[in-house]
């Protein structure tokens, strides 16, 4: 299992970690504001969140910034952003997550070693997040914020059951909607008794959410 930390508990930054957590991965959120820490705390949105300024080098050491694998810094104060993000590359977090306002300032952040820049919205910060928990997981459609079309190679626990047996419209909010096998085109006329082969391809129709879950329990397994 990761370790993400999430510097900045704003709207974007509260969308990364509020996703990651609901996933059940292990996340430590960071921000100046005591009433923001708080609230992510009382409304179960994090279990372990504290205040702080991420842009002290003593804090991160404190906190043992250098155990967590990513780092997402989302807060609107480049020069800040900038700070941090040096102080996280030499104590070797390799992917760090920076947010930027302009693209200017994404440029800034880049160049001092940025894995990845992002603007902020809150759809996007949950999209940026479930990058991290669906790597075998292409996503090719968004219908809504809360359902899109996902493909991705059947994990092994359903390779020989059908449609009926693993029931993933109640238990995942999730449709199959093609299947593709090896040297076959793509098929969307399925029967409930359709079984899944090893190498088979599902294109699904599924809630955001359900399919974090499912990743969890199957694709990562």
């Amino acid at each position: 299992m990761k370790q993400y930390l999430v510097i900045g508990l704003g709207r974007f930054g509260t969308s990364v970690a509020k996703t990651l957590y609901s996933a059940g991965e292990i996340v430590l959120g960071v921000d100046t504001n005591e009433e923001l820490v708080q609230d992510k705390i009382d409304n179960n949105i994090l279990k372990n969140a504290i205040i702080g300024d991420a842009s002290d080098e003593k804090l991160l050491k404190n906190i043992g910034a250098e155990n967590f694998d990513v780092a997402f810094i989302c807060i609107a104060d480049i020069e800040a952003s900038v700070m941090i993000a040096l102080n996280l590359k030499e104590l070797g977090i390799k992917t760090i997550i920076c947010k930027a306002i302009t693209k200017i300032e994404g440029k800034v952040l880049e160049k001092i070693g940025a894995t990845k820049v992002a603007f902020p919205d809150e759809t996007v910060g949950i999209d940026l997040a479930f990058e991290f928990l669906k790597p075998d997981v292409t996503e090719h459609l968004k219908f809504s914020e809360k359902y899109r079309i996902f493909e991705f190679k059947v994990p092994k626990r359903i390779i020989g059951k059908n449609l009926i047996e693993l029931n993933l419209r109640k238990k995942y909010e999730m449709n199959v909607i093609g299947i593709k096998r090896e040297s076959e085109e793509l098929r969307i006329s399925l029967l409930p008794d359709e079984k899944i082969l090893e190498n088979d391809m599902l294109l699904v129709i599924a809630n955001v959410e359900k399919m974090i879950q499912f990743n969890k329990e199957y694709l990562e397994n």
